[in-house]
């Protein structure tokens, strides 16, 4: 006997939630309210955006699917992408899968059951998955593998490969007072070169903890969730909505850019090489591989390219970084007035 509804499409979604992430407001409707976890553990309390700007809207459906026959045994398989017919799709297996139509401002997400058991990986590669491609495909974003750190409204990237410091000095510009947007995703608008993040969480790797002397910032730290990411590479989730420092409330204005380098120098001098308008190029396309296929690149690039962009050196504590990325914001500031 053939189905009254094969394709699901009379399923009721008797649960939502709206936040407003990334200055666009979101509404998620599900078929389960254990689905609506994994949003508020990574939008809710966020920083109240106050940018001013009228918000778009985008709509993520959230669907709970029977459990899989075969159980996960260390972690769940890895997101592969692909595309067709105007639809941007992540998926892991056939029962846990995104499905994003960015012309319509709408996305599925697909959960099995048993895979609530690894909340982690739902939140970071479905829900956000669903997110930041509505947001960057719908608000002409600029998406970015890097942090953000500011001063008084004024902002400078910090890019580089993994593994080069990036979360570690985001950790110490968040501890010195910097305005912190993110760590890990940023989007720019290559208009404005304006930059903004979803400042939930900071990745600490243990090691670098033996640079933090504040006590209850370390115990924060330490006290939070462990993660493995798909590198095997294990980190902290330091939940910034309950511990320290300032998250940037509106969009930093770029000041510019550094590339942060694993190589260590003595003298605060040497930290800050200005790079090359080519170089700058070169570097750009080489460590944006993504970003460097969407629309706005050209124009973010020749705009960054005329700011100031430097290689940043790491000094004996990762103090002396934040103290140069304070003194490139300073030196940019009176620069452009």
């Amino acid at each position: 006997m053939a189905q009254i509804d094969p394709f699901f499409e009379r399923s009721p979604y008797p649960f939502a939630m709206v936040k407003t992430i990334l200055g666009a407001q979101f509404r998620f409707d599900s078929t389960h309210p254990a689905l609506l976890e994994p949003v508020e553990a990574a939008y809710g309390g966020l920083p109240r955006d106050v940018s001013g700007t009228p918000q778009p809207s985008f709509q993520v459906e959230l669907r709970l699917a029977p459990p899989r026959r075969t159980a996960v045994l260390d972690e769940p398989p890895p997101l592969l992408t692909q595309s067709g017919a105007g639809l941007l799709c992540g998926i892991m297996d056939a029962s846990n899968y995104v499905i994003v139509d960015h012309a319509r401002q709408r996305a599925l997400v697909v959960v099995s059951e048993d895979m609530l058991d690894w909340r982690y990986h739902v939140r970071y590669e479905l829900v956000e998955f669903a997110v930041f491609v509505l947001a960057a495909r719908g608000m002409d974003l600029l998406p970015l593998h890097g942090a953000c750190l500011g001063l008084d409204g004024r902002g400078v990237l910090l890019l580089g490969a993994s593994g080069a410091g990036k979360s570690t000095l985001a950790l110490h510009g968040l501890l010195g007072g910097m305005d912190f947007v993110a760590e890990d995703a940023i989007f720019v608008d290559p208009r404005s070169m304006q930059a903004r993040g979803v400042g939930n969480f900071l990745h600490v790797r243990e090691d670098a903890l033996r640079f933090i002397d504040d006590g209850p910032m370390r115990q924060w730290i330490e006290q939070s969730p462990t993660i493995r990411r798909r590198s095997g590479v294990e980190k902290y989730e330091a939940d910034l909505r309950h511990g320290g420092g300032h998250v940037a409330t509106s969009p930093l204005a770029l000041m510019g850019a550094v590339f942060v380098s694993a190589e260590v120098v003595d003298d605060a001098a040497d930290m800050l090489l200005p790079l090359e308008h080519d170089e700058i190029a070169a570097r750009l396309l080489a460590d944006q591989p993504y970003a460097s296929g969407q629309a706005g690149w050209h124009r973010f690039v020749h705009q960054l390219a005329d700011m100031d962009v430097h290689l940043l050196r790491r000094g004996r504590h990762p103090s002396a970084s934040v103290d140069a990325l304070r003194r490139l914001l300073t030196s940019s500031h009176v620069a452009s007035a």
